[in-house]
């Protein structure tokens, strides 16, 4: 009865995950054609980025309190949503106008060469005549960067220090999963996980399988014991009742009887 119950489970845990990884290989799959490829090779999907943070820029720090803002710290290798600027210049200048101290912003910026940064409003956005000026920081004070501040002024339209979009929600599990993908050994996992999956299914079925049929087997041998006996039982009742001399009520038995009567 355990070991049945037990295989139900593996059954049941097997299915599930196997549905939830063939749910996120079918996600990663739909992004990867429906996607806008961006000039650095980043994801567009009706209107929103999808980026996996490489830097410990925005971890946890002990300087840093986030606690008030929307989006809190952000792990190595989460994966950020971020809502893209949009490209018309009225609807761009609103977008910019709704942005406040504390919003997190991924942009491009030259340090040494032109990076892809994440990083957080630190002041008041400056207005200025058809813009604004944003000054970004990193959350992680302890951080190896070589610019502690970035400015940004969107005026500057030919400027390669210029702001992608607003992050509005991160996730480090779908962040490592898409990251593990992106390496070689992930793309060889969506085909070995599956089969793992598959076969320790399929073995889990044969085994339960032969299980169920070694019990049906034994109780049928049971039942065919116990009928046996049965019958054993009944054929010596009867050759009991056969073998029984027939009396009389009022004497010995008859054929006594009968014999005293010839003498």
């Amino acid at each position: 009865m355990k070991r049945t119950v037990i295989f139900k489970i593996l059954k049941i845990a097997g299915n599930v995950l196997l549905y939830l990884f063939l749910a996120l290989c079918l996600f990663a799959i739909v992004l990867t054609i429906t996607a806008k490829k961006d000039s650095d090779g980043a994801m567009t999907v009706f209107g929103y980025q999808m980026r996996v943070v490489l830097s410990d820029s925005m971890e946890e720090c002990e300087q840093t309190d986030v606690s008030e803002y929307d989006v809190g710290s952000i792990p190595v290798k989460s994966l950020l949503f971020i809502k893209v600027v949009p490209e018309d210049e009225e609807e761009a200048y609103d977008f910019y106008k709704d942005l406040k101290k504390g919003d997190v912003l991924t942009f491009r910026y030259v340090i040494v060469r032109q990076e892809t940064i994440t990083h957080r409003i630190v002041e008041d956005p400056k207005a200025i005549e058809g813009g604004f000026i944003f000054a970004l920081e990193g959350d992680n004070k302890n951080a190896d960067t070589d610019v502690l501040q970035q400015i940004i002024d969107t005026t500057a339209h030919n400027s390669p220090n210029y702001v992608i979009g607003k992050v509005t929600g991160q996730s480090y599990f779908l962040g490592l999963v898409v990251y593990a993908l992106s390496q070689p050994i992930g793309l060889a996992l969506i085909v070995i996980i599956p089969c793992l999956i598959i076969i320790a299914i399929e073995v889990v079925k044969i085994i339960s399988t032969i299980s169920e049929g070694k019990k049906k087997d034994r109780a049928e041998h049971e039942k065919r014991q116990a009928d046996e006996i049965e019958e054993l039982k009944r054929q010596l009742a009867q050759l009991k009742g056969e073998s029984l001399p027939t009396t009389d009520s009022k004497g010995p038995p008859l054929e006594n009887k009968k014999s005293n009567d010839e003498e």
